[in-house]
């Protein structure tokens, strides 16, 4: 069972319509307060002069209803509690509220709760002499033959198309044929890996791996549970029944959220969408968390038959604080680039001593790996003579290969950089990068080895954020070349190893894996980095 952030399951809606109006953008929402448990949000710039519509239902689904209010859709939502219909009296005082002489249509989903509580509040309300009129969306195909299909996302198609008809002063009959039109062209599927959480109940009937074809936007069954395909494969699915149930040689397309996805996957979900048979023909695509199922990890799927109306009516620009806008479709925008970044271009060149020299040091890691992991497996991850390794054992294939410009320090420190990055993985790879990038760079400058790498690594202090003390290859580096500039490379040798011991006695690490760890794990074990470079100065 999924948490919800909530106060207590019987504010948990009025909580969020609350919220919904300290967020309202254009600060064109009220509610409207009839002193008991009505939940009604309205238009407040609401003058009465044209067709006014009405849609809700129970609460659970937003942005839907209140999101969709505002100029050029709707004019008042009806909030029902948790996926339950609103009450007679709420409809009818929101019908009453909002109804002038042009009259008023009232758009609903086809649920039962929400047919007879809308349909008995539109008959009392003719009885008081109102202008008023009801449209039922079953826009879900996802049961075949279904006698009374539901109303999910593809009613957010019938509201966009019934409002800008409106707004343009239609009258009530106009207004409802337009809706009728824009029902007859649309279709909807959707598919969830979830149910639905509610206030302290499982949302756990569809198993890891799962999917389930036509879950309903209450957490009702769907029509087939499938095993989890591929998106592409999952898209195809429900396009192929989309496609089956009404033309689709142009189209406009409503992807919607049903809660839970995360925006990397609908991301995937929309490319998927797009690039399908059906996404190859359509117009426009209105993609967003626009009629949710609460937290519901899914979503849904809804089409709309193309023409020059249902074309102005969905990219008509509306005042609402939901509706995300039309987006026509294009190819994927690609601007052709050059790779700019230059190659190291250098020489391969042979040196006697430089080879042997650099021979010594790869070995030296090479033949430590497994106390190196041993070592790291107490402080870190285990890995680190294994990344070693790896990248001494790239160094010593180029240098077998003779594809290294030994005559050339600087260069030679500039392709040491390149291939510690190419093979080792973690920020060691990409720190001793730095440090040997930079060291090449400071060679060109003043000629001195120990120099050099003391300049890179001041620069791989510098982005990596350790300092000597910090429990790091930085506590036997830094003295060790601190050492070799102002006594010599014997001391430098001295410094190494002493260096490395201070970290046996470090209690704390303020870098890398280490810095997770408890005093208790770090006490008596030397750093793996700082034995590294230890062992390294102790070849020679």
């Amino acid at each position: 069972m999924s948490d919800l952030i909530l106060n207590n399951k019987e504010s948990f809606v009025l909580d969020s319509i609350e919220g919904t109006l300290y967020t309202s953008t254009h600060e064109n929402l009220t509610f409207l307060d009839f002193d008991n448990d009505i939940k009604v949000v309205a238009r407040s710039d609401w003058n009465r002069d044209k067709v006014a519509l009405i849609c809700g239902g129970g609460s659970g689904h937003e942005p839907a209803h209140a999101g969709f209010v505002g100029k050029g859709m709707l004019t008042a939502a009806v909030c029902g509690d948790l996926f339950a219909a609103p009450s007679v009296d709420a409809v009818l005082n929101a019908i009453l509220h909002v109804t002038g002489d042009k009259g008023c249509l009232v758009i609903i989903k086809n649920y039962t709760g929400d047919r007879l509580n809308f349909g008995l509040a539109v008959e009392k309300a003719k009885e008081m002499g109102r202008k008023v009129d009801l449209i039922v969306v079953g826009d879900d195909i996802s049961i075949p033959g279904n006698p009374q299909p539901r109303g999910i996302a593809g009613t957010l198609f019938v509201q966009k198309v019934a409002g800008y008809v409106a707004e343009q002063g239609a009258s009530l009959e106009e207004v409802k044929q337009a809706a009728i039109d824009a029902h007859e062209k649309t279709a909807s599927i959707g598919v969830a890996l979830t149910s639905c959480s509610l206030p302290g109940e499982s949302n756990d009937r569809i198993a890891q791996g799962k999917a389930e074809l036509g879950l309903g936007i209450h957490g009702e069954a769907g029509i087939e549970t499938i095993n989890l395909p591929k998106a592409k494969q999952l898209v195809s699915t429900m396009v192929s029944k989309l496609v089956g149930a009404k033309p689709t040689s142009e189209n406009a397309i409503l992807l919607n959220n049903l809660g839970g996805l995360s925006p990397i996957e609908m991301n995937i979900v929309v490319k998927e969408v797009m690039e399908s048979e059906l996404g190859q023909q359509a117009k426009f695509i209105v993609s967003g968390a626009l009629m949710t199922a609460i937290d519901m990890k899914g979503f849904s799927i809804s089409t709309i038959q193309f023409s020059e109306e249902i074309s102005k009516a969905l990219t008509a620009e509306v005042e609402t604080a939901a509706w995300p806008g039309c987006v026509a479709r294009r190819e994927v925008p690609v601007t052709k680039c050059e790779n700019q970044i230059a190659k190291n271009d250098f020489i391969p060149s042979h040196d006697q001593e430089t080879a042997l020299v650099l021979s010594k040091v790869c070995q030296s890691i090479i033949n430590i790996e497994a106390d190196l992991n041993h070592l790291d497996s107490i402080v870190g991850d285990g890995d680190t003579g294994s990344t070693f390794a790896a990248g001494a054992r790239k160094v010593l294939a180029q240098l077998d290969a003779q594809q290294l410009p030994l005559q050339d320090k600087a260069k030679l420190m500039t392709a040491i950089a390149d291939c510690l990055t190419s093979v080792m993985g973690g920020s060691s790879g990409v720190l001793l990068s730095i440090m040997f990038t930079a060291a090449g760079r400071e060679f060109e400058l003043n000629g001195s080895l120990p120099k050099s790498l003391q300049a890179g690594l001041s620069q791989m202090m510098a982005y990596g954020g350790a300092k000597p003390g910090d429990r790091t290859m930085i506590d036997a580096l830094h003295p060790a070349l601190e050492a070799w500039i102002e006594e010599g490379f014997v001391a430098a040798i001295a410094a190494a190893r002493k260096g490395a011991e201070s970290t046996v006695g470090m209690t704390s690490a303020k870098a890398g894996r280490s810095s997770y760890l408890n005093s208790s794990s770090l006490s008596g074990t030397k750093d793996p980095g700082a034995f590294a470079v230890e062992t390294v100065f102790n070849q020679f």
